[in-house]
């Protein structure tokens, strides 16, 4: 349980990251959007380094379908745009196979 709150805590910190450099490209946000956008992401990839999965890879996969599952969370939280039907379907798969990565037995 704790590997996924730190899963979790993860992906917010690396979409805020990601979404302060967006802003400042896309959308032509100030420059100093970048600063919490660098520690965001900094922080990001310590948290990755805290789950208890032995190897890199593996906890990469698991990420990237918690990571898929809060990408489209931040879309209608912070975007304010509903994910469709295929977003849905695309999420539960990816959010399937991470836990089955993460739960079943080795």
């Amino acid at each position: 349980m704790k590997d996924i709150i730190i899963f979790i805590s993860a992906a917010f910190f690396e979409i805020f990251g990601c979404f302060a450099f967006w802003s400042y490209v896309r959308t032509n946000k100030s420059f100093y959007w970048l600063i919490p956008g660098v520690f965001s992401l900094i922080i990001f990839a310590y948290l990755l380094t805290k789950v208890q999965t032995e190897f890199a890879g593996r906890a990469y996969a698991i990420y990237g379908g918690i990571y898929i599952v809060a990408s489209l969370l931040w879309l209608y939280f912070v975007e304010h745009n509903t994910p469709d039907k295929w977003d849905i379907i695309g999420a539960s798969v990816c959010i399937v196979g991470a836990m089955i990565i993460l739960f079943m037995p080795r």
